[in-house]
């Protein structure tokens, strides 16, 4: 396997484009396939909600070596969009890329680091066009931190369990333009268990059965929108000494990623709420 060629700073200014927004400062060019994709699927017109599923950790050659694991996932998107992450391929530093469409010097995460991101990022270009966002996240963890400080809602929890069950609440209120989910639990097992691990693999089974959840919720109660929803990791894996797993450097196993994506354009007899 050699490194993907598309960066994963060209993911931002994708969303944006799909939506109609202007997208951040220093936000890279779009990724034309995404933009392409959308349009295409959406009969020209831009998207009025996306959400984001971001699996943590899942890789390229996961992905490839167990389909079966991820079978949902395979059969509900068109889209699928070879990616290269960011080095060091670290959790903050990736995120940090993937809603600024900045390389790490510029956004300022160039380490396993926490901080308030400064720069303009998608939030901020959201709220700008007068978007909702929100993002949900375990406590802790780099999407619970990252993106404070901006007028968006955040729900934060203590479990996987409870933000996909408040998730699954918000998709069905219908309140949010942009929804940002983030699940950890195939990383978590993946250090402790390795990337092909019993316990990884299960969470890697889980992943691909929430986000047919919340795609099956999409499908039946937003028919009345432009929908693009995501599969969306941050970067991949490699196993290590001891059966466990690790990832952070310069290495196709830990660079090379694909999201996968699927849009729904709103359907004629849907009346769109007032």
């Amino acid at each position: 396997m050699s490194l993907n060629e598309r960066s994963l700073d060209t993911l931002c200014a994708a969303l944006c484009a799909v939506m109609g927004v202007e997208p951040p400062a220093c936000a890279a060019a779009p990724c034309k396939e995404l933009v392409d994709y959308a349009k295409n699927a959406l009969g020209g017109k831009t998207a009025d909600r996306i959400v984001m599923y971001n699996p943590d950790a899942v890789a390229q050659w996961i992905y490839e070596k167990y389909p079966q694991l991820m079978k949902e996932v395979i059969a509900e998107t068109d889209l699928r969009l070879p990616l290269r992450t960011v080095m060091p391929s670290v959790t903050p530093v990736c995120f940090g890329t993937m809603y600024t469409g900045a390389q790490p010097e510029t956004h300022g995460i160039q380490a396993y680091v926490k901080p308030v991101i400064r720069i303009d990022t998608i939030f901020d270009a959201l709220v700008r066009a007068g978007k909702r966002a929100a993002i949900l996240s375990t406590a802790g963890d780099s999407l619970s931190l990252i993106y404070l400080e901006r007028p968006i809602d955040y729900f934060i929890y203590d479990t996987v369990e409870e933000i996909n069950a408040k998730a699954a609440e918000l998709i069905l209120a219908d309140e949010y333009d942009f929804l940002v989910i983030y699940n950890t639990n195939y990383d978590y097992q993946m250090h402790r268990s390795g990337p092909e691990g019993l316990e990884a693999l299960a969470e890697l089974r889980a992943n691909s059965e929430t986000f047919a959840m919340f795609n099956a919720l999409i499908k039946s109660h937003w028919k009345c929108h432009n929908t693009l929803l995501g599969f969306a990791m941050d970067h991949g894996c490699h196993a290590i000494d001891g059966s466990c797993g690790s990832h952070g450097l310069a290495m196709d196993e830990d660079l090379n990623i694909v999201h996968l994506y699927k849009a729904y354009p709103a359907e004629s007899a849907a009346a769109p709420k007032q």
